[in-house]
């Protein structure tokens, strides 16, 4: 940097500018002006619209991009799970084996790594585990048998308990299986393995699992943020808000703790009771608000538990041939929440992984449509993750008009499991199918869905632009997009996703100075290099919320 700052409060920044907007326009210099953005064009205009007085920030090497725009996530679940020992396998942690997610067990143990008592793990993965199986009550027994122990798989939809904390939460033989969930069973009897699925773990363990106090979550909030801006996003979703994660929130917010944008969506079905004072429409209130409502229609693809249309390839657990994983709600079900939301003026966002899932969304915002009367936007349903969507249902979120996020970084960390498990090679090669939505015009985002994946965006680029998996094969070459098309999805069309594209999203005369800083231009880089760039600096409404 150089320059006097004198009394201005305006920053000149000179070098390469990926503005983002509808040209794709590489401009040489950009003016902010306390949190808008005043100026973007070429150097000597600039200059004269900054003055002598502003601070100038010659980029050198790196590039200046709008904030990322976080298309899914979980701000509150990053929170919540900041206290739990890492179960990830590498790149995100070390865990390969069944020996090695004991050992980080014990280790937290040891170091009395505990919540109220009970010793809680974050995202185990069967499919990375050199057994390829789920761990159950034995294997964390020989942890412990004494402490309660609960750990939860990569995808978030299952979780494992060991005796201890199968007793807690009164989980037994006699325990009914819930509607959109399963209880696994140990062989020949009704007894729990440890095993839970989707509704099992979401709703009937999950949410009775101990919690810091409340002076402790809110510096986990600030960690989770933190976390976040260190990558450059300057919007982030908390993607299914229960009532504590909203008062959590919101007490952050109070405290001027909030750095970023926040954009909560109540979760059914304690929705409507949440966002009775909170229309999303009302906009932000300080740096939160409400951007509509959330609804879980299936499982996870990696876990097995999403519901396909067809069989998966290799069915889990014993099930048949014909195991096609299940929906979390009847249709008539879906129809009632979506259309009353929709009815309300609400945006839906609808988690569905299996192609199964899809069209039940596809379907209820049809009727949602006809009911309400109007056309509204393709961005009035958005289908989260939508990693099995096939063409024909391609075509009828670009008639009906539905907005796709993908899961693209599903390619790298799960896509060798997802051919040669899950899906098969046709069906595998085809998921988070951006090429054939660019093809019909349908504008997508992407997303990490962390805390499921780490919050990684320059990932999530290249996943899209070269999809390798961790084997180092090209999964669906045909899907592949352009690096531009990849950076759009994480930032203009991320906005348009909120209905914000009027004022972030890109660099433009107007605009809020939500910017990142990257060590390089990615236009520039090898496409195979491009999840090396790392945020250097990252500026939300003109004002830096992280320097690294």
């Amino acid at each position: 940097m150089n320059g006097a700052t004198g009394q201005s409060d305006k920053t000149l920044y000179v070098g390469d500018i990926v503005t983002m907007d509808d040209e794709n326009t590489i401009a040489e210099a950009l003016v902010v002006s306390g949190d808008r953005i005043e100026f973007v064009g070429n150097l000597a205009a600039a200059r004269d619209a900054a003055g002598p007085e502003a601070r100038v920030v010659e980029l050198g090497d790196k590039a200046l991009l709008p904030g990322f725009v976080d298309g899914h996530g979980h701000l509150g679940l990053e929170t919540l799970f900041h206290r739990h020992v890492s179960l990830d396998p590498p790149p995100v942690g070390t865990v390969e084996s069944m020996a090695d997610l004991k050992a980080a067990l014990a280790a937290g143990l040891e170091q009395g790594s505990l919540v109220d008592g009970w010793l809680l793990g974050r995202n185990y993965d069967d499919a990375m585990l050199s057994e390829a199986r789920q761990p159950t009550r034995a294997d964390l027994d020989e942890v412990s048998a004494e402490v309660p122990i609960a750990i939860g798989h990569a995808s978030g939809h299952l979780g494992v308990l060991n005796s201890a904390a199968l007793q807690a939460l009164g989980f037994d033989e006699n325990t009914v299986d819930p509607d959109g969930g399963v209880i696994r069973r140990r062989e020949g009897s009704r007894e729990p393995d440890g095993v839970l699925e989707e509704k099992a773990w979401i709703e009937n363990a999950l949410p009775r699992l101990p919690r810091p106090t409340p002076a402790e979550l809110i510096q986990d909030l600030a960690a989770a943020q933190e976390l976040y801006l260190s990558y450059g996003w300057t919007t982030i979703q908390e993607g299914a808000t229960i009532p504590a994660l909203m008062e959590l929130l919101q007490a952050g917010n109070k405290a001027g703790l909030l750095k970023a944008d926040v954009v909560m969506f109540p979760k059914e079905p304690e929705a409507p009771e949440q966002v009775k004072d909170l229309h999303p429409d009302d906009g932000y209130n300080g740096r939160l608000r409400v951007g509509g409502v959330k609804v879980i229609l299936d499982g996870s693809p990696q876990g097995r538990t999403a519901w396909l249309s067809e069989p998966y390839f290799r069915a889990p657990n014993g099930e048949p041939d014909s195991y096609r994983g299940y929906p979390a709600y009847p249709d008539e079900e879906v129809d009632t929440m979506v259309a009353a939301a929709h009815k309300q003026g609400w945006q839906v966002l609808a988690h569905c992984n299996g192609d199964a899932a899809i069209q039940q969304f596809i379907d209820a915002a049809r009727h949602a449509r006809a009911d309400a009367g109007r056309d509204g936007t393709d961005r009035d349903f958005v289908i989260i993750h939508s990693q099995t969507a096939r063409e024909d249902q391609l075509d009828a979120m670009r008639d009906v008009g539905l907005m796709p996020s993908f899961f693209v970084t599903h390619v790298y960390f799960w896509g060798d499991w997802h051919r040669d498990v899950v899906l098969g090679p046709e069906r595998g090669s085809r998921i988070s199918p951006t090429r054939s939505a660019l093809d019909r015009g349908i504008r997508f985002t992407t997303h990490n869905d962390t805390p499921i994946l780490p919050p990684w965006p320059m990932t999530l680029v290249w996943a899209a632009v070269v999809r390798k998996t961790r084997s180092g094969q090209v999964l669906g070459d045909d899907q592949r997009i352009s690096v531009e098309q990849a950076l759009r999805a994480i930032t203009i069309d991320a906005a348009y996703q909120y209905g914000e594209e009027a004022h972030k999203g890109s660099l433009e005369p107007g605009k809020r100075a939500d910017l990142v800083i990257l060590s390089a231009n990615p236009y520039d880089v090898d496409p195979q290099e491009l999840r090396d760039l790392v945020v250097r600096e990252t500026i939300s409404r003109g004002e830096t919320v992280y320097s690294g």
